[in-house]
Formats: C-alpha cells, structure tokens, sequence
C-alpha cells in the first residue's frame, strides 16, 4: 500500500526530508508521493515517517495501489539494492 498525500496538504516542508526512500517531492500545488518508491517506510522503519510527522494528517494510505507487507519489503530491497554502490 502506496501512501498518498491529500489537498489537505499545507506545504510545510517536514515530510520530505523524513522519506528514507525519496519517493516525497513537490508537485505543482502540492506535495506528492511516488508509489513506485513508497514503501510505507517497511526496511526502514516500523510506521510511515511522513504519516507521523505531518502535522495535518493528510497522508492516507492510497487506495488503489494496495501492497501486502512483503511486496513493499520486495520494493524495498529493489530500491537498496539499486543504491547500492558497486564494489
């Protein structure tokens, strides 16, 4: 489960920077989160980090893009793994 950011958004800038897998940027109105990255924060953490932090609670979790625990844990090793440096 990809999460998603609502229009509740008021742009005060904490979320992105607590997004381990950058998947958070700003959009044209908005921030937005890329589903392709979102990883609920799972390999990372054990609760979304933007969800705590954001201090309106406009981060739900995306309805139609539903992930079990093991495919975001899945889409977290794809993602390390391709920032891992090569040796």
């Amino acid at each position: 489960m990809a999460l998603w950011i609502t229009d509740d958004c008021i742009n005060c800038d904490v979320c992105e920077p607590e997004c381990p897998n950058e998947a958070i940027f700003m959009g044209p109105e908005i921030y937005e989160i890329n589903p392709d990255r979102c990883t609920e924060c799972v390999g990372h953490f054990d609760t979304p980090q933007c969800v705590q932090i954001c201090p309106v609670n406009c981060i739900p979790v995306r309805p139609d893009r539903v992930e079990s625990k093991d495919q975001l844990m899945e889409k977290y090793r794809q993602l390390t793994a391709a920032q891992a440096p090569v040796s």
